[in-house]
């Protein structure tokens, strides 16, 4: 018969997340989010909010929410975070909603960007469904852009 092997010889090989490596990710993410705000900004994206989602979900760490008044400008918007973006060495892996143009979703990975038409954002409320996650403050980022910003308070 062989013999089991120990708990501990095998916890050894099990390779031990660095949190340190987690936080970093996490703080990358948080520029991503703060130049797509920017970007949303100084296209005149209304009321956005920076949600910290990373302690509700693992897949995501932030969503940023806009609104625009238009199919043109929503895509201005999109098109202009997806520049700032790729300036910074980011891809975007998908996109959904664009030629609707009511709902449009960007997906960086731990950034996901949803900007809305007026109606489409007071429908769905992301807001309210992730009421539980932490707003981030965008007051530097968006300093001298005139940027609309939701007030979670």
């Amino acid at each position: 018969m062989s013999k089991k092997p120990s708990t501990s010889s095998v916890l050894e090989d099990i390779p031990i997340i660095n949190a340190t490596a987690s936080e970093s990710q996490l703080a990358a993410t948080l520029i991503l989010a703060k130049a797509a705000a920017r970007a949303a900004a100084e296209n005149k994206a209304q009321d956005l909010i920076l949600l910290d989602i990373s302690r509700q979900t693992s897949i995501f760490d932030y969503f940023l929410i806009g609104t625009g008044t238009s199919r043109r400008q929503l895509h201005a918007i999109s098109d202009e975070i997806d520049h700032a973006l790729e300036a910074l060495g980011e891809k975007r892996m998908s996109t959904s909603g664009y030629d609707e143009s009511r709902w449009i979703v960007l997906d960086y990975g731990g950034l996901i960007v949803h900007l809305f038409d007026e109606e489409t954002r007071a429908f769905y409320d992301l807001e309210g469904l992730w009421a539980d996650s932490p707003p981030v403050d965008l007051t530097d980022a968006l300093k001298n852009t005139g940027a609309a910003v939701l007030r979670t308070e």
